[in-house]
């Protein structure tokens, strides 16, 4: 660790050395070598973004690097800018669409959740609130990691705001939330860096919006437009690995089907999160000495002189700590990550105590809950005890016949032996105990209608399973593929030109939807989409049941009803399953951080990464791994769940409160640490209060809802580390 008088010298000896140096004859000493682009980086652009007025945000000139030009009052709107030719948008209102559409998809965008008040583009880094518009001019270098296949393609994005100083250089990495592309941390990191004055390095991290239409033969580029595979050549950002012959033959089977980079680029790119992460901070210091060396030194900035703090939410926190446990070269000095999702290889020599009772499930990966609670969550969301006061989710996002189909599921899991009792409300009641026992704490059991109606289970357990097997489109691992759907019926459509012309600015990298939905091949009458399934086994429309137990299969190894091993001729077959398994070992987290200060943020409420397989079992295995040599502080925050975004729907907003303030605190609470040794907070929860009303129309969010953490908590509020067990108090 770099303490506070050590970074005090380290900014005046850079003050110092560009100032002076070129006197001394500085270029002739080995201690300052060439700036060197880091291997397998290939610049792409470079541009200057003015922010020479508000508004759309249509040309470079009139964007900025926080806002594309739209400004608080843009981003805050309700619908996106228009584009002057929808079918054919340029790469400047591409860019403009992504940072709208990727910042309000990780925060709660509206007046009432805080935004504008407590966190936005015109609130100022020490928390003022003004009247600004919040634009940020500064220039932006876009570049791509290759591992020399062409078929890595990371993207990396460096930002340095007009305000940078290079007196006290810093730099924030940026990596992105979700599945999400370049931008996917613009309202996380990126906000918070450029009003620091920090260069920021955001990262797709081998993820992003790479969709193959596999019927034309159409790709995105590394810039977010659209061409045929053929003309995108090197600039491809992501194409199946297909022979013409065999992408022919795919489509006369499986019609109007897309290819998705994070499911079907058979790289398993999240193996390289955090190696990216770092990636994008080397190429962040060779863009600021080719912007700030001289010929007497050519490298003014190195991780021994610059201020470099890696922090990001979900998988752009996990990519944040893999970061610093891969960081043998020094560069990261903190790490703040929110809601991480951080693989754990086993709960072996670690426990995790909650209200003084041992956790009975803990410690799992995210291939295995995640497809657990795919079978399980849809039948457990119709327990009472699951049960939310407003309207259910179910109906808000339109599928009216939803609960017949959890009921279905729940059928279908009875006949299985999978759960218990002789109704519909026994059976829900079994399933949802199953996920208890599986590591969900019971502040999730109203999240579980919204995360499964959502489609986070079904989406999840498709993409990864593939993605960690380094399964090809063809494959169609467990009878799943992805394709545009009829809305209506579910049945398989190809997909709209339009949608895919602006996909890069829509889409977040996954099958939500837009245009991409998981379907099942092997639904009985035809291919559907997974809210629409039949199930062979049953056959009835129960979302897909017999798809959800093949792809928990892949990644346990068994059929989770008969208990019997896979085999060569079951599906899916032991094969296939022992690639998944190899694919998840590949992404495990060491929890070593190599003693660097790290501050780990969590919802307790947070179903999608529960915080007994993620931020909990992290910190407690941190701590077996590091021992007294840590520096990980852990705060876990009451009524927080994964999704900010989700506050604005009616019920959220009665219920929860967004973790990104805390987000926001714990990177003020790093900074201080790390440039005047100011302590970091102990371990604790905080107790936040919701806002409560009528679900829908909630009183606006105030500070007094969300109070800050502190560096020495009470006891009632203390979490605890008795050897490697964490006990945290109800």
């Amino acid at each position: 660790m770099r303490t506070s008088p050590h970074r005090v010298l380290h900014w005046s000896l850079t003050a110092l050395s560009i100032a002076t140096l070129s006197a001394c004859g500085g270029g002739d000493d080995p201690f300052f070598p060439p700036n060197v682009l880091p291997a397998g980086i290939h610049e792409i652009s470079t541009t200057d973004y003015k922010a020479t007025n508000v508004g759309t945000g249509s040309t470079a000139q009139s964007q900025d690097l926080l806002t594309a030009g739209l400004g608080k009052t843009g981003l805050g709107a309700a619908l996106p800018p228009a584009y002057a030719d929808p079918a054919k948008p340029t790469v400047a209102e591409l860019r403009r669409n992504a940072i709208y559409s990727n910042y309000r998809g990780i925060l709660d965008p509206s007046a009432a959740g805080g935004y504008g008040t407590l966190y936005g583009p015109n609130v100022t880094a020490d928390g003022k609130v003004t009247t600004s518009e919040g634009l940020i001019p500064g220039s932006e270098s876009l570049a791509v990691l290759d591992d020399g296949s062409g078929r890595k393609q990371t993207v990396i994005a460096v930002q340095v705001p007009d305000s940078f100083d290079p007196k006290r250089p810093c730099i924030v990495l940026g990596p992105s939330s979700g599945s999400r592309g370049v931008y996917g941390a613009m309202g996380t990191a990126g906000e918070w860096g450029l009003k620091k004055g920090c260069a920021v390095a955001l990262t797709d991290a081998g993820k992003g919006v790479g969709l193959h239409n596999l019927s034309d033969d159409t790709i995105h580029q590394v810039d977010g437009s659209r061409a045929s595979r053929t003309a995108a050549g090197t600039l491809g950002f992501f194409a199946a690995q297909l022979s013409d012959a065999a992408r022919a033959a795919y489509n006369a089977a499986f019609p109007n089907r897309l290819a998705l980079k994070h499911a079907h680029s058979q790289q398993n790119p999240e193996k390289s999160w955090g190696s990216d992460t770092l990636m994008a901070g080397q190429y962040a210091l060779y863009v600021l000495n080719k912007r700030y060396g001289t010929p007497a030194n050519n490298v003014p900035f190195s991780a021994a002189n610059t201020l470099v703090i890696a922090g990001s939410a979900s998988n752009g926190g996990a990519a944040s700590l893999r970061a610093a446990e891969q960081d043998s070269s020094g560069l990261i000095d903190g790490v703040v990550a929110s809601e991480p999702v951080t693989e754990i290889a086993s709960a072996n020599g670690y426990s995790v105590q909650f209200a003084g009772q041992t956790v009975a499930g803990f410690g799992k990966t995210l291939a295995d809950y995640t497809t657990y609670g795919n079978i399980f969550q849809p039948c457990a969301a119709l327990a009472p005890e699951a049960a939310v006061n407003e309207v259910s989710i179910y109906n808000y996002i339109g599928l009216t016949n939803m609960t017949a189909r959890a009921q279905a599921r729940c059928d279908g899991l009875a006949a299985k032996g999978l759960v218990q009792g002789r109704t519909t409300a026994e059976r829900a009641a079994d399933a949802l105990a199953k996920l208890r026992a599986y590591g969900w704490g019971r502040e999730s059991d109203t999240m579980h209608n919204a995360h499964y109606a959502l489609g986070n289970g079904p989406i999840l357990s498709a993409m990864y399973t593939m993605a960690y097997g380094r399964f090809g489109v063809e494959a169609n691992l467990c009878n799943t593929s992805f394709a545009s759907v009829n809305a209506a019926t579910g049945e398989v459509v190809a997909p709209s030109a339009a949608a895919l012309a602006v996909s890069f600015a829509t889409a977040n990298g996954t099958a939500n939807g837009t245009p991409a939905t998981v379907v099942y091949n092997d639904s009985v009458g035809g291919a559907k989409a997974w809210q629409f399934a039949v199930s062979p086994s049953t056959g009835t429309a129960d979302l897909g049941l017999d798809n959800a137990l093949c792809q928990h299969a892949l990644v346990s190894g068994k059929d989770l009803a008969t208990g019997a091993p896979l085999s060569a001729t079951s599906t899916p077959t032991k094969a296939q399953s022992d690639a998944v398994r190899a694919g998840i070992a590949e992404v495990l987290h060491s929890a070593n951080l190599r003693g660097k200060p790290t501050l780990i943020v969590a919802g307790r409420s947070d179903s999608l990464v529960p915080v007994n397989h993620n931020a909990r079992a992290y910190t407690a295995l941190n701590r077996q791994v590091e021992g007294s040599a840590s520096q990980l502080r852990y705060i876990e925050v009451e009524h927080g769940q994964h999704f900010d975004a989700f506050l604005p729907f009616s019920g959220f907003d009665t219920r929860f409160v967004p973790l990104h303030t805390y987000f926001n605190q714990a990177m003020d609470a790093m900074w201080a640490h790390l440039q005047q040794g100011t302590p970091l907070p102990a371990h604790q929860v905080v107790r936040t209060t919701p806002r409560g009303g009528e679900p829908g129309k909630a009183p606006a969010l105030t500070a007094a809802h969300v109070p800050p953490f502190v560096v020495a908590p009470s006891a009632t509020n203390a979490i605890s580390l008795n050897g490697t067990t964490l006990n945290v108090p109800r």
